[in-house]
């Protein structure tokens, strides 16, 4: 199994950055899928999730209404797209796999079974 993220990099605050995240080597639509992020110093985090079908997505209170997560099932891949950036977004994204038979998307890291390599987004003031 391999999770490949991409699509980090410096921006502004104000403004845009879409990550994406290739799966491979899995039954992509057995999973929820999530995007969690750490900055330095802190614990890992929980940014957002999609559910394997697609009826539910959650996002923690931080990025809700600004970062929007959405899933392709032809291309095995889920996206990230971030907009109105702040400094405090800047981390280490990463995306992970949580195998599940239920449309509920959950937060706690340990139910993720596969990490991607993370990407770094960094955001200037």
């Amino acid at each position: 199994v391999q999770l490949q993220a991409s699509g980090g990099g410096l921006v502004q605050a104000g403004g845009s950055l879409r990550l994406s995240c290739a799966a491979s080597g899995l039954t992509f639509s057995y999973y929820a899928m999530g995007w969690f992020r750490q900055a330095p110093g802190k614990e890992r985090e929980f940014v957002a999730g999609i559910s394997r079908s697609l009826a539910s997505t959650y996002y923690a209170d931080s990025v809700k209404g600004r970062f929007t997560i959405s899933r392709d099932s032809a291309k095995n891949t889920v996206y990230l797209q971030m907009n109105s950036l702040k400094p405090e977004d800047t981390a280490v994204y990463y995306c992970a796999a949580n195998p599940t038979s239920s449309n509920v998307v959950v937060t706690g890291p340990r139910a993720y079974d596969y990490w991607g390599q993370g990407t770094q987004v960094t955001v200037s003031s």
